[in-house]
């Protein structure tokens, strides 16, 4: 075992302050990875406050994670020492069952190992994440980092990225696809580039007029304010796919009834309270309400090359370690353009 320093918290009031715990040796497949960057997801501070329910304490967050390989095991064969490496929000699966099969770990019908607050097979205690000093994963769930890319604003897509890429991939979404997104947040932000990226016409769904702007710069083709009626009504019926990004409580069927005849809504925002879907603003186009959850190992992959050609990041703010605690304040207030970045040089 190997002694190392992070930032983690012992209870759901407490804020997150200085920890040390121990990484596991690397083993034949394992590589170890000395951080840089790690992003600042809002499940991290759903995680850490126990907003979910499932906590276990001590809890180190951190699922978005850009470092240097500093070891690997003897059976490692794509990664070398020296070289930039990247971990999401999976370090495990089964590996065995039909969707890790097809590439899709994020579905393991067994379980997947979340890189913090799940139960870690190699030392029997919990997974510890990315606000820390170095991490030991498997080979299979690390991932290559474009080396034309800004390395704090690649952190995020390994969350915020693959989780907006990866449903406007399914819904192959395209050059003759109108997409909306609701919401600009840290998600809705890559959303919009990610579509425009891909030919889309891009409408960006809101509710705040001082938003028009960023969305446009954002890439953005239109945006609509969906408090007024004569706005959207100009837009009923007519989208290919709409991705909602928002994770407060909100009326969902508004959003239904812009989309086509059997195109379909994808929710990757997590609201804390069931939405209330109408039947009828399904039933009478033959819409589909649909979830989507991150994205396989194979698939980050591919959306960071996407992003590499495309030459995408996040819009980021770089902060030290010691100012976590005020982020996550922050966050809460929307006060972010549009994630946080934790330097982790400074920890």
């Amino acid at each position: 075992m190997t002694k190392t320093k992070g930032y983690g918290t012992h209870a759901a009031d407490q804020p997150l302050s200085p920890f040390n715990f121990e990484r596991r040796e690397p083993g034949p497949k394992d590589i170890q990875i000395d951080i840089q960057y790690c992003g600042v997801c809002h499940s991290d501070l759903h995680t850490a406050r126990n907003e979910w329910r499932n906590t276990t304490y001590p809890c180190v967050p951190g699922h978005e994670i850009i470092g240097r390989v500093v070891k690997t095991g003897a059976q490692v064969r794509n990664f070398k020492a020296g070289e930039l490496a990247a971990v999401g929000c999976l370090v495990n699966s089964c590996r065995t069952c039909p969707s890790c099969k097809a590439g899709l770990e994020q579905y393991c019908e067994k379980g997947w190992t979340g890189t913090y607050n799940s139960p870690d097979p190699h030392t029997g205690k919990m997974t510890y994440g990315g606000y820390s000093k170095t991490i030991v994963v498997d080979e299979s769930f690390v991932l290559r980092v474009p080396g034309n890319l800004d390395l704090p604003g690649v952190a995020p897509l390994l969350c915020a990225g693959i989780t907006t890429y990866s449903p406007l991939r399914h819904w192959k979404v395209g050059k003759n696809s109108k997409v909306g997104i609701v919401g600009l947040g840290g998600l809705g932000h890559m959303g919009v580039k990610l579509a425009h990226a891909m030919g889309a016409h891009v409408a960006l769904f809101t509710t705040s007029t001082h938003k028009v702007a960023d969305a446009t710069r954002l890439g953005a083709d239109e945006v609509i304010l969906s408090k007024d009626p004569t706005a959207m009504a100009k837009h009923a019926n007519s989208f290919d796919f709409i991705l909602d990004t928002v994770s407060a409580d909100h009326d969902v069927n508004t959003y239904l009834t812009m989309l086509r005849r059997d195109a379909s809504l994808c929710m990757v925002g997590g609201s804390p309270t069931p939405l209330a879907v109408a039947g009828f603003s399904l039933i009478f186009a033959r819409r589909n309400f649909a979830g989507s959850l991150i994205g396989g190992i194979a698939e980050t992959q591919e959306m960071l090359d996407f992003c590499s050609k495309h030459n995408l990041t996040s819009d980021i703010e770089v902060i030290p370690i010691t100012k976590i605690n005020e982020a996550y304040e922050r966050i809460l207030r929307s006060d972010v353009k549009y994630r946080f970045v934790i330097d982790m040089a400074t920890l």
